[in-house]
């Protein structure tokens, strides 16, 4: 960078009443196997503008308001007497905001790609899960006025929901989270409600793991991956297909959520040859009682199997709602106890087996506009043809590591399809990646204005 800040910190005491030790909830359990088995730090940060008027003072008293009245900010992991993970939520301490100064004579554009260099580092920087608080705050200034904040969470204490819920108290003041809170949750897990729905929880998936085979797409058969490298990440964009989606959803009556997991099940069967595909999707849980606006990582991994010999994309729309639903309400369970089953099941079996295929509709932001625009859009083969010309695609890079054998993900971004790709290439040829990518317009824009449009999978 051609700039650099002058850094400096605010450091401000916090209390609480409401602390204590206490287990892992299932949410917290679930995020962490997923940073130890990824090796990814999982934070979630980013960057936002500041309301005129702000200062550094201001910011660090609101924060010092949300890290008080919420327990879940103030959490440190700790080990119990068994040797097991556990969490203490501490009731006082200090919460610091990272200042970082530059001066009227430095360049804006230096100081804005300084800003988008910040949050994601910090996105990627692991938070010492046993020392650290579970939020980094900066305040970025330019000739003496706050312009830009850069929270970033630790994901053992939130999900995509409990961030805009801090987010909109940090903003407005208005108070989020007033029933449940972290503490409470974990009384909740031990309950005999709690604990019936976690063993009809764990039914379901002992019925689909039952007989799955090793990994989801084979063995690995390029064992020089692709030049070189078995593990890669990718992007791809579609404005094309997201009008497409927009008219599939119009059509059946669906979310985009729904109608993208469909396209992009058929598109990975008519890449790989698969007829039938079971995937680990995450679903919210926030419908269930009580847990709507508790600020705690309360999403989890669902099993959702869909099949797609002999169907249409629309009959694929419905099958794939089913299981979606079928999913999502047996999502809410201790992870401890999956891992059990799954052993018990390997042993059943006599050998090892996973479900090694993530599907995750990461929209926070634009969901609920892109489903309003599904409702009232009017939209033409000619608007999507003159899209076209501006889908693109890339392979961005390499990772040392990937748990599951292919991690697909639908950014947020209201005008197009953008999915972030990462797939084990031990497994899969670039062709076979490239024609998934490419797929998903190809079959949102078949399936646009035709409900017999085939999946043609298998």
């Amino acid at each position: 960078m051609s700039v650099q800040p002058v850094e400096s910190r605010v450091a401000l005491p916090f209390s609480s009443t409401v602390a204590g030790a206490a287990p892992l909830t299932w949410g917290q359990k679930a995020v962490l196997q997923d940073i130890r088995e990824t090796g990814f730090s999982l934070n979630a940060s980013g960057a936002q503008a500041v309301a005129e008027g702000a200062t550094v003072e201001s910011l660090a008293a609101r924060l010092n308001s949300l890290v008080s009245r919420h327990p879940a900010l103030r959490v440190r992991l700790d080990t119990d007497a068994q040797g097991k993970d556990s969490q203490v939520v501490v009731g006082s301490g200090e919460i610091a905001v990272e200042v970082m100064d530059f001066g009227a004579d430095d360049d804006p554009d230096e100081v804005g790609k300084y800003i988008d260099q910040l949050w994601l580092d910090w996105l990627m920087t692991p938070f010492d899960h046993y020392r650290d608080l579970p939020i980094r705050f900066g305040v970025v200034r330019y000739d003496g006025e706050a312009i830009y904040q850069v929270p970033c969470y630790n994901h053992l204490v939130i999900d995509g929901t409990a961030i805009t819920l801090l987010m909109s108290e940090f903003t407005t003041g208005e108070l989020v989270g007033g029933g449940m809170h972290l503490l409470d949750l974990v009384e909740r897990e031990r309950t005999p409600q709690a604990l019936k729905a976690n063993d009809r929880s764990l039914h379901y998936w002992e019925s689909n793991l039952r007989d799955i085979p090793p990994r989801t797409f084979g063995e690995t058969i390029h064992v020089d991956g692709r030049q070189g490298k078995r593990f890669w990440h990718s992007r791809f964009s579609s404005p094309a297909a997201h009008l497409a989606v927009l008219s599939i959803a119009r059509r059946t009556g669906m979310d985009t959520s729904r109608v993208l997991f469909a396209i992009m099940a058929t598109a990975l069967g008519r890449a790989v040859g698969h007829s039938t595909l079971t995937a680990k999707v995450i679903s919210s849980n926030r419908f269930r009682p009580g847990l709507a606006e508790v600020i705690a990582p309360i999403a989890q991994n669902s099993l959702v199997t869909v099949d797609l010999a002999g169907a249409t994309v629309d009959e694929v729309v419905a099958r794939g709602r089913r299981a979606l639903l079928a999913g999502g309400m047996h999502a809410y369970y201790d992870p401890e106890r999956l891992t059990e089953l799954m052993a018990r099941l390997d042993a059943e079996r006599g050998y090892q087996a996973q479900v090694s295929c993530r599907i995750n509709d990461r929209r926070m932001t634009t969901r609920r506009m892109v489903d309003e625009q599904a409702r009232t859009a009017e939209v033409t083969m000619d608007q999507i043809i003159q899209k076209l010309p501006e889908t693109w695609f890339s392979w961005d890079g390499t990772l040392d590591h990937l748990h599951e054998q292919a991690f697909i993900t639908v950014e947020d971004h209201g005008d197009t399809v953008h999915l972030q790709l990462i797939f084990d290439m031990g497994c899969f040829t670039e062709e076979q990646i490239e024609n998934f990518a490419h797929g998903v317009e190809q079959v949102a824009i078949e399936a646009a204005f035709d409900p017999d449009a085939p999946a043609g999978c298998g």
